[in-house]
């Protein structure tokens, strides 16, 4: 999706996304395994919050057993000031002892995710909290006294850091952050090998190489257990206004971008064992600009409608996506390459995976012998489609 604006900044979009292309795919030996095999790891993200919403709660008794290997509780907090780790709310420190105990599932692996998009909204007091601690070895030390005792404290296995996004200037971050991201993440490592069986550590990454360009993948790699890879989110609402992006609907599960992501990453020699596919069970939808231009591409004026069951806008759940295509009699538009469904009528388009596209989704985690898949924040949701990781085609595990 490409500007308007006119020659000069179409020649640039296109030359920056030509690069990427070049970069991605040159000399590339990509993975290659049968897609009958299992995956290793299946990781839910479980919103404290969740559990107050109006319709469709999610409550951790709702978890279905024997089909996730990992529970990430999201999100705690850092204080900015102190660098301890704090839960958002007093509600969230309520479910922390039932998370990490896994009293109703003893085969679950529990670990505390912290930071998340909100953490570094660039007006926000934790902007740079994340940036400010890898800098400095003595907000590390405080950071890993704290987490430790945390992680002791509530029985989690492991710690997952969600930080959106190092060395992003309209993020928080800072070109040092590049090298100073993976020597924090070794002194983690380092620390949590010396706790007693708490030594999980995973790292949250974008799909876009916008953002992603600023990990260093190779170093990094050494010290993780996996990454957990935001294959989801790649075009929303922030898409106006932004220098790379045009206000244009776009899917934001949109496959071939993720396949360029997981390019960049073999291009850096990731092992795929040590990568996670992130699965999204929610759309994310515009109101067009014009009902006339109703397809990928098309501008749109803002987000769509406000879903009354994810309180956002831009934003349904997979529940009331298969709602609306029943009550409006809605017939949703494969696009096969992206490996997308879209629903559309009036001036509202929303993009989304169903059963369908979530198995081509799957489909290319085996084949491309990834470590598993990861299923996104508004999971228990999300009705028919959630059912979909309950089912052998994704809970097959095989060797770690």
């Amino acid at each position: 999706m490409f500007s308007r604006k006119g020659p000069s900044a179409v020649l640039s979009l296109c030359i920056f996304a030509l690069l990427f292309i070049v970069d991605t795919q040159a000399h590339i030996r990509r993975p290659s395994c049968t897609k009958t095999g299992g995956l290793s790891k299946v990781v839910g993200y479980y919103e404290g919050w969740s559990s107050q919403r109006p319709c469709r709660q999610d409550k951790l008794q709702n978890i279905p057993i024997g089909v996730y290997t990992h529970i990430n509780l999201a999100y705690a907090t850092i204080d900015p000031q102190t660098f301890e780790v704090l839960p958002p709310t007093r509600g969230d420190a309520d479910l922390y002892p039932m998370v990490g105990q896994s009293r109703w599932d003893p085969d679950l692996s529990t670990f505390i995710s912290i930071g998340g998009w909100t953490f570094n909204e660039p007006s926000g007091p934790t902007a740079t909290t994340f940036s400010d601690l890898v800098a400095s070895e003595e907000n590390q030390r405080a950071f890993f006294r704290s987490l430790t005792s945390f992680m002791s404290t509530y029985g989690f296995d492991g710690v997952d850091l969600d930080w959106s996004y190092p060395g992003a200037r309209n993020r928080g971050g800072r070109p040092e952050d590049y090298e100073n991201f993976p020597r924090f993440i070794h002194r983690l490592k380092e620390t949590l090998r010396g706790t007693t069986g708490r030594q999980g550590l995973s790292i949250t990454l974008p799909a876009s190489y916008r953002y992603l360009q600023h990990y260093d993948l190779k170093t990094l790699a050494n010290d993780v257990d996996w990454f957990n890879v935001k294959s989801f989110d790649l075009h929303g609402t922030w898409d106006k206004g932004d220098q790379w992006t045009e206000a244009c609907m776009g899917a934001h599960t949109n496959l071939t971008e993720i396949q360029d992501a997981l390019d960049h990453l073999w291009r850096n020699n990731v092992s795929p064992y040590k990568v996670v596919l992130g699965l999204a069970l929610y759309g994310r939808g515009f109101t067009a600009s014009s009902p006339s231009c109703m397809e990928p591409g098309c501008p749109f004026e803002s987000g769509s409608l406000y879903g009354n069951c994810s309180l956002e806008i831009g934003v349904l759940h997979n529940t009331e996506i298969d709602n609306l295509l029943i009550e409006k009699n809605i017939e949703p538009k494969f696009y096969e390459d992206a490996a997308v469904k879209v629903a559309a009528w009036d001036d509202q388009w929303i993009a989304y995976d169903d059963m369908e596209t979530l198995g081509i989704k799957v489909d290319l985690a085996k084949g491309q012998c990834l470590g598993g898949v990861m299923v996104s924040a508004k999971w228990l949701a999300s009705g028919s489609s959630a059912a979909y990781v309950s089912t052998n085609q994704v809970n097959n595990y095989g060797p770690a």
